[in-house]
């Protein structure tokens, strides 16, 4: 899996920094994890960069199915719109899936037909999403099929929006992406001002790779080798049995990468999962502000390395950091110093970086420098 952070700053753009989007490849296809004010650009813009810097890549739209949204504030979702309108100009084909979080109470009229509850915030997705179908966001107009999908990542309900967002129809489950089948998405619930998750990247169980040299020492035969294969075990004519699991090596574990959006440190639902291999968190603020980040919903950079050591992370990549904030080194030295010397990796996005994933669990983060990326 390789993660490309778009935008890395907080609120709104600063300097070089923009504002938050960012794209998950894998072999299923690529997911957009929220997508604030300019994000196609930043898009177009980092296609070029891997195009001209890495022939062989590619950040193809036709290979996004999902778009998976934290929360609702404008910096994480006021490009979405153009950018869907753009692929239609492009004669997108393939169906895509927007999918972002609800409050219990908006969800419950969603389902029920009745009006949103007086207290959700102007940021509900719920709204904006409305408001998107009235734009023309919808598959009658783009003319290629988009799923709008919200729902309570506390309860895990779930519902699909109807074209004029005037019906809401309860699923069984959350959807997973069109043709995806290596690896999964999971919502978080993380805690913002506005109904907020985080979105994981899971990766599936591998059997171990089968000993064809044991099985050939052994003159099995290729049936026997096929059940062995299949995870079947073989009775030989002698009346020994062969047991399956013998013939496989150690099962490959599942890859897990993390990208929160606005959060304040160690949510419920990032401390609850273990053995993260890449947390991508929000740190906001330094120490010497974190009046404001517990006021705001917001992290430090000592937060976000809370969290990280919480969920069991080997990597932490912090993001989302204020414009006040001019040398990467101090939320760098802040995150370490509470690291309390525990063992993980630790680094600094900045926009257009690319953090790479190996089956094996290796993490490389590749920094941009103008003109190519460097480890």
């Amino acid at each position: 899996m390789e993660l490309h952070i778009l935008g890395t700053a907080s609120a709104r753009p600063s300097g070089a920094r923009e504002v938050s989007g960012s794209l998950l490849s894998c072999d299923d296809g690529i997911a957009v994890i929220d997508a604030g004010e300019g994000f196609q650009m930043r898009y177009a813009a980092q296609r070029r960069r891997l195009k001209n810097s890495t022939p062989t890549g590619s950040l193809r739209s036709a290979r996004i199915g999902v778009v998976c949204l934290t929360h609702g504030h404008l910096d994480h979702t006021w490009g979405l719109l153009p950018w869907l309108q753009t692929m239609a100009l492009d004669r997108r084909n393939r169906p895509l899936m927007v999918v972002g979080p609800t409050s219990a109470g908006v969800l419950d009229a969603l389902i029920s037909g009745a009006p949103l509850p007086d207290d959700a915030p102007p940021a509900e997705l719920a709204r904006q999403m409305a408001s998107w179908h009235s734009l023309g966001g919808t598959t009658e107009h783009l003319g290629y099929e988009v799923r709008w999908i919200l729902g309570d990542p506390v309860s895990n309900r779930w519902v699909e929006l109807g074209a004029n967002s005037d019906t809401a129809t309860l699923l069984p489950s959350l959807p997973q992406p069109e043709g995806w089948s290596h690896v999964k998405i999971v919502p978080l619930p993380t805690e913002h001002t506005v109904p907020s998750c985080a979105w994981m990247f899971e990766t599936k169980t591998k059997v171990g790779k089968f000993n064809r040299l044991k099985a050939a020492e052994l003159r099995l035969t290729k049936e026997q080798q096929t059940e062995l294969g299949q995870g079947r075990d073989v009775t030989l004519d002698d009346g020994a049995v062969l047991e399956a699991s013998a013939f496989r090596g150690d099962a490959v574990q599942p890859r897990r990468i993390i990208i929160s959006g606005d959060t304040a440190e160690q949510a419920m639902g990032l401390t609850g999962v273990d053995g993260v291999d890449v947390l991508v968190h929000e740190s906001t603020f330094l120490e010497d502000t974190a009046d404001h980040a517990i006021e705001h919903l917001h992290s430090t950079a000592s937060g976000a390395m809370r969290t990280a050591l919480a969920c069991g992370a080997h990597h932490l990549v912090l993001t989302h950091f204020s414009a006040r904030i001019k040398d990467g080194k101090i939320p760098l030295s802040e995150a370490a110093t509470a690291s309390t010397g525990a063992a993980l990796g630790l680094t600094l996005a900045r926009d257009g970086d690319r953090i790479q994933l190996s089956p094996e669990g290796r993490v490389a983060h590749l920094s941009w420098s103008g003109n190519g990326w460097t480890a």
